[in-house]
């Protein structure tokens, strides 16, 4: 005889599958300093991002067989680490300098929406799908990333201790976990604590937001972070007003997309190093990480298992360093 099984279906939340672009592209995610530079700092960063766009539309068309892909194009705003000036005098003069060079911003995002969007705790929720990789003859002496919030892809520079008898042992090196021939070992800050309060890392957030272009963030099966349109009225004038994400483009295609292409002046290469360490290590929705390989097969999208592989950069000489004898 069979048994019939009873269950509740709001204790199994269906999750909800999101449209995707062949290609996210990232054309800016600079910081305030950068914008107090003035028009002409972001002239020349979008100058400059516009010699490698065609380049990249003609890769994905190559890749995808589609003379005309889906590629969305986004731009970062840091409104968390600090704020400069108001939407209503910044983002006009983004998306007039973008247009003069030629572009056009489908989708404009806060990186405060990475943190916490819509009332919800994206960043924490990231933080308890990490999965730590032991190195091999870890012995769980290290208190786990929950608490020291440091992630790392090996093993760490052992403590120097006083073995019997008194006897020093010798310093031993850090080892990658996956080294070939010789280790690069990295251990990134995930965040600090800041006045009783928890301040998440650049490299923390930018992996929430590689995760958001790729489709791969839940909230008890909803995406989160989901574009807000934007309705041609004037911008407001605090950024708390602002949607963390907004779309501007109305035939925009899809903001999440199967791969990632991120447009960065070179100082960003060691944090964009450490977001890649990061997403190695985070357990991503088993779902919706299914729901993109079903629908890239269906397509016949060529997609990499690695969660991290699937996002890529193109690193241009900073404008900011200015000449190689005097830069910063």
């Amino acid at each position: 005889m069979t048994e019939a099984v009873f269950r509740e279906t709001t204790a199994q939340p269906r999750t909800r599958s999101v449209q995707l672009s062949h290609l996210s592209l990232e054309l800016g995610h600079l910081y305030m300093e950068d914008f107090e530079a003035g028009p002409e700092r972001l002239r020349e960063h979008f100058a400059e991002v516009r010699l490698w766009v065609e380049a990249v539309r003609a890769s994905v068309a190559r890749r995808t067989g589609d003379k005309r892909p889906r590629i969305s194009t986004c731009f970062l705003v840091d409104d968390y680490f600090t704020r400069f000036s108001t939407p209503a005098e910044l983002v006009p003069l983004v998306l007039e300098e973008a247009e003069k060079a030629g572009l056009g911003i489908d989708y404009l995002a806060r990186e405060s929406g990475c943190a916490v969007a819509d009332r919800i705790e994206i960043a924490e929720s990231v933080a308890h799908r990490l999965v730590e990789s032991p190195p091999p003859g870890s012995n769980g002496s290290r208190p786990p990333v929950g608490q020291t919030g440091w992630l790392a892809n090996g093993r760490r520079t052992p403590t120097t201790e006083r073995a019997a008898l008194g006897e020093v042992r010798s310093w031993q090196p850090p080892e990658e976990t996956a080294a070939r021939n010789h280790s690069v070992f990295m251990d990134v800050e995930l965040w600090s604590e800041q006045d009783g309060r928890r301040l998440w890392s650049c490299p923390f957030l930018a992996a929430v937001w590689q995760l958001a272009r790729l489709g791969l963030l839940r909230h008890l099966g909803e995406p989160v972070l989901v574009p807000r349109p934007w309705d041609g009225a004037e911008f407001p004038h605090d950024w708390d007003r602002l949607p963390p994400l907004l779309q501007l483009n109305p035939r925009a295609t899809a903001f999440s997309a199967y791969r990632t292409c991120t447009l960065l002046p070179n100082r960003f290469l060691a944090v964009e190093d450490a977001v890649r360490l990061i997403l190695d290590q985070t357990q991503v929705d088993a779902e919706a990480l299914r729901q993109v390989t079903e629908r890239s097969k269906g397509e016949k999208v060529e997609v990499p298992d690695a969660v991290a592989q699937r996002a890529t950069y193109i690193f241009y000489e900073d404008p900011a360093a200015g000449p190689a004898s005097g830069g910063r």
